[in-house]
């Protein structure tokens, strides 16, 4: 079957683990949900690297 889908065993091994008790549906929702959290983790970091910036312009260190 990994042959036919074009995957090593080990990534097979991996997924099943990891998305081996889920449901189509479930497994769909957790990616995106995944998907969300890695956008709201970058926004974030852009954030505090702004605001990082805007304290440094205040102390008057540029």
């Amino acid at each position: 079957m990994c042959r036919e889908l074009g995957i090593s065993e080990q990534t097979y091994y991996r997924w099943r683990n990891q998305y081996g008790g889920l449901k189509a549906d479930d497994a769909k929702r957790l990616k995106e949900l995944e998907k969300q959290n890695a956008t709201l983790k970058r926004l974030l970091a852009e954030a505090e690297l702004e605001k990082a910036a805007l304290k440094e312009l205040a102390e008057g260190n540029f």
